[in-house]
């Protein structure tokens, strides 16, 4: 029969499970399952049982083995308490045993269902990564590598999911580099290129990449234009150059693409460039990826394909996040998506209008602006143009007012509903010059009011959607002049806005609720506030513009204003939140044919997720605390 506070006493002392908070601990006591062996049972055998979960010694020994050929025993290991065994099969081996396990007479174990132990590492990082460590270690052993059979295919191994989601450039094939001097003839390009195989090659100018020209740009520069073949490539190359790190991860480089419209990045280590990838290369490696999905985005045409499409995400959302993605990918992607709808849309409003009588850029703000979409999602963007002489403001206005409407109508009709709050370039206060718009910050700054605090927040994370990168930067170069100014009034204030969301947690720390109908739930979008908020005030006190709440901690790590315990803290409570949050929405959407909506349902949750949500509100109650002291001087301000 199970003792509970055996369990517990058990958990306690017993690596990883030890490093769990009490709270995540005592959730999963009940769990738990007693079993008891008789003399020398074999209990596993290795890569065909198949493990129902993990198993904690608590009396007796687990003698583990690898059999041989002749099935002798090999690497023999005697385990008894604290010992755990079988997170590394579960993780790593396709849930097969990776070695053969002995109980000898009188053992008791008690065992973790799978199901429940895989929660528990997307719940911790650091008890996830206990396994994946300890398997990187043993590896290092010849005889023990020699036993283990290759990884398990990315599909079958919970913890990689897919090769787009774990694989580095590093580890791919990537072309070499093919370059010539800006000088060069066209068609001596086109035979180099013939002669290298290539469909790609950069042109350098003493040293440095200034340009690239395709097979594409020989058609449509060269050939189309009837430009002479003896002229220099540098008056027909394409721009601008992109690049990506080797460590960078698959999905990166792929998203990077769909952003920038590259069909090639060029791969940098330590300040070089090694070599380049094509689109068509990494998209031909992912066979069914999600990412060869937003590739069908870009192709669509009509309004209805790409409604359709937008419908389709929710479905691509469920997979990922079943397969063990992190909520973050899960962010890109959805963002991703919404920036390729979008921008078909501007572009194809501007093929009805005719070309703007300005420069200007479509900014997108608030979540979309972090690149933090969910499921539930509404139009936040604003439009800045060029200054103009007097007699041509009215003409300018007038068109980008038109513009705005017409893609704002576009997007609500394929499913990005008009935002309830107004900030959408369709309204008026939102579609202005670039002066207007520096003096927006300035005021927003100066006058340290509500509403501009909301107002200041929502557009600080903006980011150019389509346009003239020039202009956005000509604004940013503008705050940061800004924001050096002495105006601790305006950090104390923004601060002030960052704690008026509270976590929901009663007195007695349990996850307070509001009741909706029939059920008990919780509003998962004001729990997640403060981090955005909190991380948000840190990002301006140190002048980083990176809009990304992900990002912001990043870089607030790497200027030492976070601590790596701070950093991870803050960063693994803000995706678990978010993956509940993406999978309730999903759920929403997929089974009860609802539109999505920001409330969960306590009872929706497992044990284990309600305990580690709890865990999470603690934190955010101590990062509050700290903004109270260094922002506003008050702990009870």
């Amino acid at each position: 029969m199970k003792n509970p506070a055996a369990i517990l006493s058990l958990l306690k002392s017993t690596q990883p499970f030890q490093i769990l908070p009490e709270t995540l601990q005592l959730s999963i006591v009940d769990r738990f399952n007693e079993h008891r062996f008789s003399k020398d049972t074999l209990v596993y055998r290795q890569n065909i049982t198949d493990m129902d979960g993990v198993d904690l010694i608590f009396e007796g020994e687990y003698e583990t083995f690898f059999l041989d050929v002749s099935d002798n025993k090999r690497l023999v290991e005697i385990h008894h308490k604290p010992y755990c065994f079988g997170g590394i099969s579960v993780l790593l081996n396709r849930t097969k045993a990776l070695k053969s396990v002995l109980a000898k007479k009188g053992t008791v174990i008690y065992r973790l269902p799978r199901k429940d132990f895989i929660e528990l590492c997307n719940a911790n990082e650091e008890f996830f990564h206990f396994f994946t460590s300890s398997f990187g270690k043993r590896m290092l052993d010849e005889e023990f590598s020699h036993f283990v059979k290759s990884p398990a295919s990315f599909e079958e191994s919970y913890f990689a999911a897919d090769q787009l989601y774990s694989r580095k450039i590093e580890h791919i094939t990537y072309k070499d580099i093919v370059s010539c001097p800006p000088e060069t003839p066209i068609f001596e390009v086109a035979q180099t290129m013939a002669k290298h195989k290539v469909s790609c090659i950069f042109i350098k100018d003493k040293g440095n990449i200034i340009g690239y020209a395709t097979d594409i740009t020989l058609r449509d520069n060269v050939v189309a234009k009837q430009i002479p073949a003896s002229q220099a490539i540098a008056q027909v190359m394409d721009n601008p150059i992109v690049s990506i790190s080797d460590q960078a991860y698959l999905y990166e480089a792929v998203l990077m693409m769909f952003r920038t419209k590259s069909r090639y990045l060029l791969v940098e280590k330590e300040g070089n460039y090694i070599g380049f990838l094509s689109r068509n290369r990494l998209l031909s490696e992912q066979g069914q990826s999600p990412l060869v999905f937003i590739q069908s985005v870009k192709l669509a045409e009509t309004l209805d394909e790409l409604r359709e499409k937008w419908n389709n995400v929710p479905e691509i959302i469920h997979q990922l996040l079943g397969r063990g993605v992190n909520a973050e990918i899960a962010n890109q992607v959805i963002t991703t998506v919404a920036d390729s709808i979008a921008l078909k849309v501007i572009e194809k409003v501007i093929g009805e209008m005719g070309e703007p009588p300005a420069k200007f850029v479509f900014m997108v703000t608030g979540s979309e602006g972090r690149k933090e979409q969910t499921l539930m999602t509404d139009q936040d963007n604003a439009i800045i143009y060029e200054d103009k002489a007097n007699e041509h403001r009215e003409l300018v206005r007038e068109y980008f007012l038109n513009f705005a409407s017409r893609v704002s109508d576009h997007l609500n009709t394929i499913g990005f509903s008009y935002c309830t709050g107004g900030y959408m370039a369709s309204n008026p206060e939102w579609t202005h010059s670039l002066s207007h718009w520096k003096n927006n910050y300035k005021k927003w700054i100066e006058e340290s009011i509500p509403e501009n605090a909301i107002k200041f927040s929502t557009f600080f994370d903006c980011r150019r959607l389509y346009g003239d990168q020039g202009i956005i930067d000509q604004l940013k170069e503008f705050l940061n002049v800004e924001l050096q100014k002495p105006n601790e009034r305006f950090f104390t204030f923004i601060a002030k806005n960052a704690l008026q969301y509270e976590p929901p947690l009663t007195f007695f720390k349990a996850i307070k609720t509001q009741t909706i109908g029939s059920s008990e739930v919780f509003n998962i979008k004001k729990a997640m506030t403060p981090i955005v908020d909190l991380v948000r005030v840190y990002a301006l006190k140190n002048r980083i513009y990176e809009e990304n709440t992900g990002g912001r901690l990043k870089q607030l790590l790497e200027l030492g204003i976070f601590t790596q315990e701070q950093y991870e803290e803050l960063n693994q409570s803000y995706y678990y939140l978010m993956s509940i949050r993406l999978k309730n929405q999903a759920n929403q959407i997929r089974i009860a044919k609802l539109s999505p909506n920001n409330y969960v349902p306590i009872d929706s949750l497992t044990n284990i997720e309600k305990a580690t949500i709890k865990e999470i509100f603690k934190t955010i109650n101590n990062f509050q605390l700290g903004i109270k002291l260094k922002f506003t001087s008050n702990l009870f301000g």
